[in-house]
């Protein structure tokens, strides 16, 4: 019988042993990301509604309006960092990045917080200013969000568009 044999038997079995070890090991739990989201006013009342444009560059609105008083706290939709905080066209904006790919922005906010950093959904990221064009109240905050480029409906987070799949065309 060849001398290779028991080191061959003892390998399959130390394989075999840390094999089971391993499926019989708990298993860690990756870390919670919050998927809730919340709206960035309280109490909300849509103004204008998502309506995005034909073509990528055309017009239409990629986002929602909600009336509000300057002054109003606005709040973070959901957890993220601060991506950007600054003026845009004239108006003072603040973009959220979120762990699931999506981007909020707020506008017109004056904030203080920093690019770079953690929020939480729910806490307050700066105040509603005035001004915000076509408002047909004192001051309204735009909201909007978009994956990648693709910007998307706001409501959508919150649960109260219903999603439909259409029939392919025969």
């Amino acid at each position: 019988m060849p001398r290779y044999r028991p080191l061959a038997w003892s390998t399959i079995a130390a394989l075999v042993v840390t094999l089971l070890l391993l499926w019989l090991a708990p298993a860690q739990a990756a870390p919670q990301v919050s998927t809730s989201w919340s709206w960035p006013l309280t109490p909300p009342q849509v103004t204008r509604y998502f309506d995005p444009p034909a073509v990528k560059w055309g017009a239409g609105h990629r986002g929602v309006d909600l009336a509000g008083g300057a002054g109003q706290p606005v709040s973070a939709a959901g957890d993220g960092t601060v991506a950007f905080v600054g003026m845009v066209a004239g108006r003072p904006v603040i973009s959220i990045d979120h762990p699931s790919g999506l981007r909020t922005t707020y506008e017109p906010v004056a904030s203080t917080l920093t690019a770079g950093a953690t929020v939480s959904e729910g806490q307050q990221i700066g105040v509603l200013d005035a001004g915000h064009a076509g408002c047909p109240v004192a001051a309204c905050l735009h909201w909007g969000v978009r994956r990648g480029e693709t910007y998307l409906n706001p409501l959508i987070l919150l649960g109260l568009l219903e999603v439909r799949l259409l029939p392919l065309a025969d």
